[in-house]
């Protein structure tokens, strides 16, 4: 299959994607998409084939930019607590985990949707690990 542009290379790492992750009525599958224009998000029963959720920057009228994608992150929060959704399964939709992607993913995370049973840190920060500790534990190691 010959690829012509960006966004068949896109659909195509979609596709693959899509073979790895699957949404459930107990976990659906979060999808996320970007056009030039707006952001999407839907939370989506692979199951029964439905979406049981949704969230837009439609109704913001706003630039499509980082702090848009984080309102709509939040809005996609509130619509699947509204639908009872806790646990989700994020798809990217073929777009790289950066930028605006994360921006979403880490706004519904931070208004309490989780990925998995435990609690939600921001990439990079690990509140386990203190200054004191990680020297601690740099000395246990030269010890040994």
């Amino acid at each position: 299959m010959k690829l012509n542009n960006l966004k068949d290379y896109r659909r195509r790492r979609h596709m693959r994607l899509r073979q790895k992750v699957k949404g459930t009525a107990a976990r659906p599958r979060m999808a996320i998409f970007i056009s030039n224009t707006n952001i999407y998000v839907q939370f989506v029963d692979d199951d029964a084939g439905r979406t049981l959720a949704s969230a837009s920057s439609l109704p913001l009228k706003a630039k499509l930019n980082k702090e848009t994608a984080t309102k709509v992150g939040e809005l996609a929060a509130e619509a699947a607590k509204t639908a009872g959704i806790s646990l989700i399964v994020v798809d990217r939709g073929g777009f790289q985990y950066h930028g605006r992607v994360r921006c979403v993913v880490e706004a519904a995370l931070s208004n309490g949707l989780k990925v998995n049973d435990e609690e939600y840190t921001p990439m990079g920060v690990d509140k386990k690990r203190t200054p004191a500790t990680a020297k601690a534990d740099k000395k246990t190691k030269e010890a040994k």
